[in-house]
C-alpha cells in the first residue's frame, strides 16, 4: 500500500517537472517577481540628480556639496540637452544646471541663476527639497564671505573660508525623532525579505490550485477506475494522490525558499519555523486542490477557477498589498484565508525575529486549514471514484 501510494505521488511530481511551462511559471516566474518586487519597492531607493556645470573651485564646491548629501546621487552631465532627454526618459530624477560663468559671477556679487529640472511626481519634489536646501546653505556662505570681502578688502577665497570656519563653529540644530509604538518595517530589512514571503503563499497555493487539472485529467481518462480494477484500494489511490499534491507544493516552496536566498540573500527568520509555515501552508493548499479535483469535471474548469480562486485569495490575504495596510474591516475578511495566517507567521519571522512559539497560533490555524480541506477533499474524491 505504501509503495503504491509513494509510486503514484511519483508520476503526479514527475507530471509537474517534465511540462517546461511549469518549469517557468512554478519555479522560475517567482524568482523574477521577488527580483522586480525588491528593485521597485523594497530597500531604499537613492534618485539621481544629473548636474551640468563649468569647471571652476565654486562651481565644484557646490556639486560636492550636493554629492555630500547622501539622499541624493550626483552624475556629471556633458551638456543640458542631453541631461533633460535623460530627465524625460526617467533615467534621472531630476536636474541641476549652473551658469558657465557660475564663478565669475558669484566673485563679481552677481546674482548668478541656477536653474532646477525635473518631471511632476514626487521623486522631483523630493530632489528638489533637498537640493534647495544645499543651494542656500552655500549661498549663504557666499554671501557671507562676500560681504566680509566687501567690508575687510581681504580676497574673496580667503574671506570664503574665514566665513566656513566661522560657519562650523556654529552650534548645529538637533532634531530629535522618536517612533510610538512598534515600526511595521524595520530599517534594517532587506529590500527582497518582503516580497519574498508573499510571492512564495502566492505562488504555491496558484501552482496547487492550477495543478488540480491533473486529478481531473486522471479522473476524465479513467485512470483512476482502471486502478481500481488493480489490488490497488481507493484509500491508496487517495493518500498517491495527496502526497503528489503536497510534494509538489513543497518542492516549489523549498527551490523558492533556498533560491532567493543564494540569489538575492533572503532572510526566512528561524528555519524551524519558516519550514512548519512553509509546511503547514502546502498542507493547506494541496488539501485544496483534492478538493478542486473532487469537483470540477474538466480541466478547463479547473484551471480557470483555479487561477481567479488563487489570485482572489491571495489578494485578500496579504500577499500583494500588506495587511498592515488594509482597514480594519478588511483585515478581518483576511482572516478567512490561510494566506493572512501564514503572512501574518512570517512577518513574526522576518520582522520581529519571532521563533516557532511565537507561530503557534498560525501554525494551529493552517494545520486546521489543512485538516478540514483534505478531510472534505477526500470524502468527495472518493465518492467520485467509487461510485
Amino acid at each position: 500500500m505504501v509503495t503504491r501510494a509513494f509510486a503514484i505521488a511519483g508520476v503526479n511530481l514527475r507530471r509537474m517537472l517534465r511540462d517546461r511551462a511549469n518549469i517557468f511559471f512554478v519555479l522560475l516566474f517567482p524568482m523574477l517577481l521577488i527580483l522586480v518586487l525588491g528593485i521597485a519597492f523594497g530597500g531604499s531607493f537613492e534618485p539621481r540628480l544629473g548636474v551640468v556645470a563649468a569647471d571652476g573651485p565654486l562651481a565644484d564646491r557646490l556639486v560636492a556639496a550636493l554629492a555630500a548629501d547622501k539622499r541624493i546621487r550626483v552624475d556629471r552631465v556633458d551638456s543640458e540637452s542631453a541631461m533633460r532627454t535623460a530627465v524625460e526618459r526617467g533615467e534621472l530624477a531630476a536636474g541641476l544646471v549652473l551658469p558657465a560663468d557660475y564663478d565669475a559671477a558669484v566673485r563679481a556679487g552677481r546674482t548668478a541663476d541656477v536653474r532646477y529640472l525635473a518631471r511632476p511626481d514626487e521623486y522631483g519634489q523630493q530632489v528638489g527639497i533637498t537640493v534647495q536646501a544645499v543651494v542656500a546653505e552655500q549661498a549663504a556662505l557666499l554671501r557671507a564671505a562676500r560681504f566680509a570681502a566687501d567690508q575687510t578688502g581681504e580676497p574673496f577665497d580667503q574671506a570664503l573660508g574665514s566665513a566656513e570656519t566661522v560657519a562650523t563653529g556654529l552650534p548645529a540644530v538637533t532634531v530629535a525623532t522618536s517612533t510610538l509604538g512598534e515600526t511595521l518595517f524595520p530599517e534594517d530589512i532587506g529590500r527582497f525579505d518582503l516580497g519574498a514571503s508573499t510571492q512564495l503563499l502566492l505562488f504555491v497555493f496558484l501552482t496547487s490550485l492550477v495543478g488540480s487539472t491533473a486529478l481531473v485529467e486522471t479522473r476524465r481518462l479513467g485512470v483512476s477506475r482502471r486502478m481500481l480494477a488493480t489490488p490497488t484500494g481507493a484509500g491508496t489511490i487517495l493518500i498517491g494522490e495527496a502526497l503528489g499534491r503536497v510534494a509538489v507544493a513543497l518542492v516549489q516552496g523549498l527551490i523558492i525558499m533556498f533560491g532567493a536566498g543564494l540569489l538575492f540573500g533572503v532572510q526566512w527568520g528561524d528555519p524551524l519555523g519558516a519550514g512548519a509555515l512553509l509546511a503547514l501552508f502546502a498542507l493547506a493548499a494541496s488539501g485544496a486542490a483534492m478538493l478542486m479535483g473532487a469537483v470540477f469535471r474538466t480541466e478547463q474548469q479547473a484551471g480557470g477557477f483555479g487561477i481567479m480562486f488563487g489570485l482572489v485569495l491571495a489578494a485578500l490575504g496579504g500577499s500583494m498589498m500588506p495587511i498592515e495596510l488594509f482597514s480594519d474591516t478588511m483585515r478581518t475578511v483576511a482572516k478567512f484565508t490561510p494566506h493572512a495566517w501564514a503572512n501574518e507567521g512570517f512577518a513574526e519571522l522576518v520582522r520581529r525575529d519571532g521563533g516557532l512559539l511565537d507561530i503557534a497560533p498560525q501554525l494551529g490555524v493552517l494545520a486546521g486549514y489543512a485538516a478540514g480541506l483534505f478531510a472534505v477533499g477526500a470524502w468527495l474524491l472518493r465518492r467520485t471514484l467509487t461510485h
